[in-house]
């Protein structure tokens, strides 16, 4: 089978953990272009607001008014509306919406979505369009068909459609992911990469304690630190944002993540 041919569906449902911070302009569209990932696979997608202010927690309250909701197809229309379909040849896709009252970090809302997935298979999708998850079918043919890792990474650095964007990011993802190979003897390039996809029995094995972007490296610290987990990194795409586009993640995080590359190797 080649890397990009959805794999037969091994596992029952895959768990999607998307968690949002004022992303009121694309959470719609990731919405339905993740329900059109490995359509054969039946989706659990956990959406975690992690206290927004910008009309997502409205956007979500209106389209989910009962809680989760749940259909084999999902459309957005021109208006930004949610429509779930109830019937099509794709495995069903579920729904659910999680609120936190105020905002507490994406580690914290990564922790709220891994206590509510029940799916065999767990990834986590970032609420912008920065990542395609129909780069999730090789990863999880290595996971549920080929059943050969626990925990497959995806790389933005194998050669695949890549944004070119800020240099000193490069250069920060590179030295962090050497820095993360050299204190725990792996051979991963994308440390801080979104896409981490791993068995419902590997996430009950993560403690999670950072609240903040911290949460990369501690869960990967601990992944790492098992030594019985078959890890494996595949190459994905990646359509960056810039700052004015919404992106977050700044130059005071990279310093976050070398002072947690230390601490989580010393106790993760």
């Amino acid at each position: 089978m080649s890397p990009g041919t959805e794999p037969t569906s091994a596992a029952s449902v895959l768990s999607i953990i998307v968690p949002v911070f004022n992303e009121a302009a694309t959470l719609a569209s990731v919405l339905a272009i993740v329900s059109e990932a490995l359509p054969a696979v039946g989706k659990e997608i956990i959406v975690v607001d992690d206290g927004s202010t910008d009309g997502t927690r409205e956007w979500l309250r209106t389209h989910f008014p009962d809680g989760a909701r749940s259909g084999h197809s999902i459309k957005v229309d021109a208006g930004n509306n949610l429509a779930v379909i109830d019937d099509g040849p794709a495995a069903k896709t579920i729904i659910r919406p999680i609120y936190h009252e105020k905002n507490s970090g994406k580690g914290a809302a990564v922790r709220t979505g891994f206590a509510a997935a029940s799916g065999d298979v767990i990834v986590i999708q970032d609420a912008d369009l920065e990542y395609d998850p129909t780069d999730w079918a090789a990863m999880y043919d290595l996971i549920a068909r080929r059943k050969v890792a626990d925990v497959v990474y995806g790389s933005r650095f194998y050669g695949r459609p890549h944004r070119s964007l800020y240099f000193h990011h490069y250069v920060a993802n590179r030295f962090i992911s050497l820095t993360f190979n050299l204190l725990y003897n792996q051979t991963l390039t994308d440390i801080e990469c979104c896409y981490k996809m791993f068995t419902h029995a590997v996430k009950e094995r993560l403690t999670l304690t950072c609240d903040d972007f911290g949460c990369e490296i501690q869960m990967s610290a601990q992944i790492a630190r098992a030594g019985d987990l078959r890890i494996y990194e595949v190459g994905i795409s990646y359509y960056g944002r810039t700052y004015e586009e919404g992106k977050k993640i700044g130059w005071r995080d990279g310093i976050k993540a070398l002072w947690y590359l230390i601490r989580f190797r010393l106790s993760a």
